[in-house]
C-alpha cells in the first residue's frame, strides 16, 4: 500500500464533534478490529504534516518520501500497541522523528532546513521578528542572506537541538507536544529549545544588528 499518497472516504460526520484525539481513536479502534482500510483516514489526515516535518529534518524529497512511507509502515504494523493515552497524532510524529533520527545517524548525513520560504514558513519566528525594525527596502535582501545564514548556523546544532527547533518553530507544537514526542521531558525541550535560539541568534548576529 502506498502509504503517502493513500486515498479513501472522508472520516464520518458522526466524529467531526469529538475532539481530534477521541475521532482518531475511534478511527484507531476500527483498525484494530480489522478494518485495515480506516487506517488510511488517518493517512490521509496526517500525510502532509509528516512530510513536511521529515523534510524540515532532511532537507531531501526523495529521502522524505521513503522515510514518510516508512513512518506510516511502521504505525500501522504497531498500531495494535497504540492503547489511546496519548493522541495518536504525538504517537504518529514520534514514529516519523524517531525514523527519521536513525536515518540521519546511520547514514551520517548533515542536512539541515529549507528556508527557501523562510518569510512564510516562520513569519512568525522569533528571529524573523528582529528583522522588523529593518525598512520595507532591506528586508528582501536581509531574507535572501538569513537564508544562507540560517543553513549555515544550523549546521552547528547537533540532531536534538535541530528537531526541538523543527518541531516547535516550523510545525508549532507545543513543548509538551515535543516532549511527547522525542521521550523526554518539557524541561528538556525548553533547555534544547533555548540552547538552539542562541546559538542561531549569536551565528546571524552581525546581520541581525
Amino acid at each position: 500500500m502506498n502509504f503517502v499518497k493513500a486515498v479513501t472516504q472522508p472520516i464520518p460526520a458522526t466524529s467531526q464533534a469529538l475532539t481530534e484525539k477521541d475521532a482518531d481513536w475511534l478511527v484507531v479502534q476500527r483498525v484494530q478490529a480489522g478494518d485495515v482500510a480506516a487506517f488510511d483516514e488517518l493517512v490521509v489526515k496526517y500525510r502532509e504534516r509528516i512530510y513536511a516535518i521529515i523534510y524540515n529534518l532532511t532537507s531531501n524529497k526523495e529521502d522524505t518520501f521513503d522515510l514518510s512511507q516508512e513512518a506510516f509502515i511502521k504505525a500501522f504494523q504497531s498500531i495494535g500497541r497504540f492503547k489511546g493515552k496519548s493522541s495518536f497524532f504525538t504517537w504518529l510524529y514520534r514514529i516519523a522523528v524517531n525514523t527519521t533520527l536513525s536515518h540521519l545517524k546511520k547514514n551520517r548525513h548533515r542536512r539541515f532546513l529549507s528556508y527557501e520560504n523562510i518569510s512564510v514558513e516562520v513569519a512568525s519566528s522569533e528571529i524573523l521578528d528582529l528583522l522588523a525594525a529593518k525598512t520595507s527596502t532591506e528586508k528582501p535582501i536581509l531574507i535572501k542572506e538569513l537564508q544562507h545564514k540560517l543553513n549555515e548556523a544550523l549546521q552547528t546544532l547537533s540532531v536534538k537541538h535541530r528537531t526541538v527547533l523543527v518541531l516547535f518553530e516550523i510545525d508549532n507544537l507545543s513543548h509538551q507536544e515535543i516532549a511527547g514526542i522525542m521521550n523526554c521531558s518539557v524541561g528538556t525541550v525548553r533547555s534544547r529549545l533555548h540552547y538552539a535560539k542562541k546559538q542561531l541568534q549569536s551565528e546571524l548576529h552581525d546581520l541581525l544588528d
